[in-house]
């Protein structure tokens, strides 16, 4: 749904997952009360093509709107749609690393799309990638494999590529995990990590991708500190951080919180979603499902200010109709560049 204004984008500060396959009537009755942002999928919710596209039904039902609906799609280790459904994808650093620099733009562009098409086709229309982290030798393992490379140029370079491919395809990208996530030798989903290079290797390096992406629609941030700007708050939660994102990086675009449940974080989930929403992100995530977790999100994040909703209203009106393909063609392209590669 659109108006002559705008799409529509409902009024709470907070995306929101839910329990399982089957949208339940309490969690039917809180989304249309609340009208968060929008929602994202997990396995969890996941089964076979036809229930997903009811659900995707659902949720936009219950809020009365075309709600953004978004998933973790980045190919690899981290996919929420599997065989024998959907295509599995070679993980990212390994694919880009086996088929070459030449080859690799196009081929991640092709795996958006085709991508792509398959979450529109179920109706999810935003995915959260690309992943713009710029990978280290001691990068932690949880993340390595999903990056495009060691180099800030070779990781935008392809990043732009895969946005392309997700634009292309209707799907609105969310670039992660901005400013940058490449320094982390910790898991965020289990402790917090420092960073304590300066501002001059951060800037040429790790927020390089994301100032050379800084036009896309929407980003999610790290939850990580960076200790030479501020030492005692991770980015999430850090006002100086979110001047960072904004002001150096030059991201003005909608930006939400990496998931709220990850114990990087500490305190209640109303602190962690309050405080984020304090230092200056738009939305916060709430991943888990857990109804009353979701409650205490959503007293704390509250609705969307006017600025919010402005940038709201901007990214979605990126969301189009997807382009004119020949998808097996694509398919074909892309195990031509895969093979050429092996010899």
């Amino acid at each position: 749904m659109s108006t002559a204004a705008g799409p529509e984008i409902g009024r709470g500060a907070a995306i929101f997952g839910l329990a399982g396959p089957d949208l339940l009537p309490q969690e039917r009755d809180f989304f249309r009360e609340y009208d968060p942002f929008g929602f994202i999928l997990f396995a969890r919710n996941v089964e076979d093509p036809e229930q997903l596209s009811r659900l995707t039904a659902e949720l936009r039902d219950a809020v009365g709107r075309d709600a953004p609906i978004l998933i973790d799609q980045e190919g690899g280790r981290v996919q929420r749609m599997r065989a024998p459904h959907w295509r599995d994808w070679e993980p990212p650093f390994d694919l880009i690393a086996r088929i070459g620099p030449d080859n690799a733009p196009r081929a991640m562009e092709i795996m958006a799309r085709l991508i792509a098409g398959e979450l529109r086709a179920v109706g999810i229309d935003a995915n959260c990638a690309p992943v713009l982290d710029v990978a280290r030798a001691d990068t932690h393992p949880f993340l390595k494999n999903r990056c495009y490379g060691t180099g800030p140029e070779a990781v935008a370079r392809i990043g732009r590529a895969v946005a392309d491919g997700y634009l292309a395809g209707g799907v609105l990208p969310v670039i992660k995990h901005m400013p940058g996530h490449g320094l982390a030798r910790q898991d965020t989903h289990h402790e917090l990590p420092c960073v304590t290079s300066s501002r001059l290797e951060l800037h040429e390096v790790d927020f390089w991708p994301f100032t050379a992406l800084s036009d896309l629609p929407m980003a999610m941030t790290a939850h990580i500190v960076f200790a030479d700007y501020d030492p005692d708050h991770p980015a999430t939660q850090s006002p100086e951080m979110i001047r960072v994102i904004r002001d150096e990086i030059g991201f003005h675009g909608l930006l939400m919180t990496d998931d709220l449940n990850m114990e990087a974080l500490s305190g209640s989930l109303a602190d962690r979603a309050a405080a984020s929403i304090r230092a200056g992100c738009d939305i916060a995530l709430h991943c888990k499902g857990d109804f009353d977790q979701m409650q205490e999100v959503a007293t704390a994040a509250g609705e969307m200010t006017e600025a919010t909703k402005a940038r709201a209203a901007r990214a979605l009106s990126r969301r189009v109709a997807p382009d004119t393909v020949d998808i097996e063609g694509l398919g074909a392209e892309f195990l031509a560049l895969s093979r050429d590669a092996d010899g």
